[in-house]
């Protein structure tokens, strides 16, 4: 975080794994909105990053819906925040055709609708006060490696991150000339609850939360892309340099073993 200072961040997905890594690492007199669906562990967060004199908030909603889209929005309005970290998110392992429509429906609704909405409500405000403050705003999406191709038996949790890819790195380059910066985070195997909630087999490697976060933290400013880890990086470099068809193959060929495991 050297040479950067936020007054104010919105965490989504706060309650746990990179979200609650993310408001650790945040400096002291960056105040805090923190949102989840789990009050209990919101509370506990706070009270462990309280200090004298720094704001923080937390709020209950389910990004699932658009009631509680538009509850972080108007909060977030109000809080005034300059920093947005867009890490909430859904997975589910399996076929599209197994898997519950309403899960498959709610990954899309937390993946891509939320940060879409969310960046898109606030970002006009937080230019804005950047610009009145001559500050910079900053806005993190935390995509996934996976995001790099189409994968078998996440094939819409792939698709979704895909999206937050192709966002953040579309509107980095529309913002070029703005004082904000725009970062898609892209972390693979991460030691998180997202395996247990999802269904999938864990891998035994996988990067720590606070490894995650602390690099999304280091790259915002530097970069529009960053992938999580030197094997990742060179991962997802095969994956945009070989053709669909093969990429798909072998995909689906992991996919099924670790499906097996």
């Amino acid at each position: 975080m050297a040479g950067k200072s936020y007054r104010a961040a919105l965490v989504t997905g706060a309650t746990s794994g990179i979200g609650e890594a993310f408001a650790h690492l945040l400096p002291r007199d960056t105040d805090l909105l923190l949102t989840g669906r789990d009050a209990d562990r919101l509370a506990r967060l706070a009270a462990a990053l309280a200090y004298d004199g720094r704001r923080i908030e937390t709020l209950v909603a389910d990004l699932a819906t658009m009631e509680g889209i538009e509850t972080v929005t108007a909060a977030a309005e109000a809080f005034g925040i300059d920093l947005l970290i867009n890490n909430a998110g859904l997975g589910r392992f399996g076929r599209v055709i197994d898997n519950d429509l309403a899960f498959e429906q709610a990954m899309v609704q937390v993946n891509v609708v939320a940060p879409l909405v969310l960046t898109r409500m606030l970002l006009p405000g937080m230019l804005a006060r950047a610009k009145a403050d001559g500050r910079r705003a900053g806005v993190i999406i935390v995509a996934s490696v996976v995001g790099f191709g189409p994968i078998p038996y996440v094939a819409t949790y792939a698709a979704t991150k895909a999206f937050d890819l192709y966002l953040a790195a579309g509107l980095a380059a529309e913002m070029a000339d703005e004082p904000v910066d725009v970062l898609a985070l892209c972390p693979g195997t991460t030691e998180t609850r997202f395996f247990e909630r999802a269904g999938m087999p864990r891998q035994r490697r996988a990067h720590s939360p606070d490894r995650v976060a602390r690099e999304g933290l280091e790259a915002l400013g530097h970069r529009h892309v960053h992938v999580v880890g030197a094997l990742n990086a060179v991962v997802t470099l095969v994956m945009r340099r070989i053709p669909m068809r093969m990429l798909t193959w072998c995909a689906t060929k992991a996919m099924a073993w670790r499906r097996m495991a």
